[in-house]
């Protein structure tokens, strides 16, 4: 990967809820894009990637099943071992989603062939910095300190405002780029 690269963060959110942003990074300058309620979030990343063509996707939610599922010789039913270490809730839990991000990891392969798709976990990031001293996802009036104090740690020099994000959702697809840079 390298910085020329178009690469996209996605908190991937309830199918028609109009939760489902997208941060995109192409020469330095990241971009928003997100759905809107009865929107579909599925078929909104579907057109929006077969007109981009991205080449990493970065998306917040579960891309497997633990391994009991796949393999013979595992014995754990709800947690696969990157759950465990970031201590993130079960795909099983999670489940339409697990089964919906699955299905579209499929479905981007064939409109995108060279598009890389990887998962990732915002909440980790947030942990692993310990970024947010308690606001995370606590009050939309946090959102700009936080994003500051992101921008603060950041080691790439990128272009956007802070006060352009407007919900916790866009920040956990920027933190999915971020994961992905």
């Amino acid at each position: 990967m390298n910085l020329q690269s178009k690469i996209w963060g996605i908190d991937y959110g309830n199918k028609k809820a109009g939760t489902t942003r997208i941060a995109m990074f192409k020469e330095g300058i990241i971009n928003l894009a997100g759905t809107v309620k009865n929107q579909d979030a599925d078929k909104f990343i579907k057109e929006r990637i077969g007109e981009e063509q991205p080449d990493f996707v970065y998306l917040d939610a579960p891309l497997s099943l633990p391994g009991v599922y796949l393999y013979k010789g595992y014995n754990d039913y709800f947690y696969r071992q990157c759950d465990r270490d970031l201590k993130s809730m079960s795909p099983m839990f999670l489940g339409g989603l697990t089964a919906r991000a699955i299905k579209l990891k499929n479905e981007i392969h064939e409109i995108s062939p060279m598009t890389n798709l990887h998962e990732t976990y915002p909440g980790g990031l947030v942990k692993n910095k310990n970024l947010g001293a308690g606001v995370y996802k606590k009050d939309k009036a946090h959102i700009t300190d936080f994003m500051n104090e992101l921008k603060g740690i950041l080691p790439l020099d990128l272009t956007f405002a802070p006060s352009d994000f407007k919900d916790w959702h866009s920040v956990d697809a920027f933190l999915a780029l971020i994961s992905g840079l």
